[in-house]
């Protein structure tokens, strides 16, 4: 898989280009089309719940066509999603 790193509009300081790679990696990862009218897909942007190799858990809305993907905002989870990624996870 391949990101696109140019020209994002979020802090690369506070969550490293790395990281976000090594998010969607996480083979527990949780990718999701969120809620609302999406009647075109190629504009349709995801959520990616996933940690680090260092256990750090990153929250990424990104987009992708398929063979690349561009985050649009990459931050740490807040404990709610924290919560999610780990119930969802238990669940399985």
């Amino acid at each position: 898989m391949e990101f696109d790193w140019i020209d994002v509009h979020f802090d690369l300081n506070k969550v490293i280009p790395k990281e976000v790679e090594e998010s969607f990696e996480d083979p527990f990862a949780i990718k999701l089309l969120p809620d609302g009218d999406y009647g075109n897909l190629k504009e349709a942007r995801y959520f990616n719940l996933g940690k680090t190799v260092q256990n750090r858990p990153i929250f990424c809305v990104f987009w992708t066509n398929g063979k690349q993907f561009r985050a649009i905002l990459a931050r740490q989870m807040t404990d709610d999603e924290l919560n999610f990624y780990e119930r969802k996870n238990a669940m399985d």
